[in-house]
């Protein structure tokens, strides 16, 4: 016995086993469920991509004190929609692009401007160099951080992070317009600009930085932390200009002085991408 193999019918065709006076409904797949995105950590990542925006228009308008807060604003909410994203458990591809391009904006670009606008442009072709070396680097650090994600140990990041290369930047804008820097005299300019630079080619740079993903804020700790969180905030509320460009400075050199120690005992770069190892192909 041969079995013929049944034509498929055409979508809305009507069934022949049907009466002839018999109204059918043609079949129409149902489309996928429409793919949202999570509103509460996107709403943090908005306020960061905001509070980039914003220190670049305060730039253009010659408020470079407003544009350096925005930068340390767009920092803190930047930190928070990641754990935000954790604890409620919202994780999403959507998020990561995201927060990617916000950093951009608001660790990247603003920096580069802001300083530009407030300094650089003194130097001529040497300052809009320098920013864009910095923009490039922020913009190079964060596509190796995608590229690297989960073949790096998570204690620490490979090369400066952009929030604290912002900050940086940012840090030395507020301290000189607070202390009323004469910005004016012949080496301010070559500060800024070594500044700009050094943050953008250590963003780019294989030194280890410490993270601080290993820090779980539901996770019991000695009394003696909260004494240094609280002579820290202390600190840092005297003074914030010196206290935040002072402490980001000491950041942005842990990285290398750390990694100096390593080399000198002869161990290998905790920053370092690990290989991931391929399977076997079956014989």
């Amino acid at each position: 016995m041969r079995f013929r193999r049944r034509k498929p019918r055409p979508l809305g065709a009507i069934s022949p086993q049907a009466s002839a006076g018999e109204e059918l409904t043609p079949h129409v797949p149902t489309a996928g469920r429409r793919r949202g995105i999570y509103l509460l950590p996107n709403l943090f990542t908005l306020a960061a991509l905001f509070a980039g925006f914003f220190a670049i228009v305060q730039a253009m308008n010659q408020r470079f004190e407003l544009s350096a807060i925005a930068i340390f604003a767009a920092m803190v909410l930047d930190g928070m929609d990641g754990r935000v994203a954790r604890l409620t458990n919202t994780q999403s591809a959507f998020g990561e692009q995201f927060d990617s391009l916000s950093d951009m904006t608001s660790f990247g670009v603003a920096p580069a401007l802001v300083m530009y606008e407030w300094l650089l442009h003194e130097l001529g072709r040497w300052g809009w160099a320098g920013a864009f070396v910095y923009c490039a680097g922020a913009a190079l650090r964060l596509a190796r951080f995608n590229a690297n994600l989960g073949v790096v140990d998570k204690r620490f990041f490979q090369g400066l992070p952009s929030p604290a290369a912002a900050a940086l930047i940012a840090g030395f804008v507020w301290l000189a317009i607070d202390n009323k820097f004469h910005i004016k005299d012949v080496w301010m300019p070559w500060v800024a600009l070594a500044i700009t630079v050094y943050a953008g080619l250590s963003m780019v740079s294989s030194a280890p930085f410490y993270s601080g993903k290993k820090f779980q804020m539901g996770k019991s700790v000695p009394f003696g932390v909260m004494i240094v969180a609280l002579i820290g905030i202390f600190v840092i509320s005297s003074d914030p200009p010196i206290a935040l460009f002072t402490l980001f400075c000491c950041y942005a050199l842990s990285g290398y002085v750390y990694w100096g120690y390593r080399w000198s005992r002869g161990q290998s770069n905790p920053a370092k991408p690990v290989p991931v190892s391929k399977p076997d192909a079956p014989s």
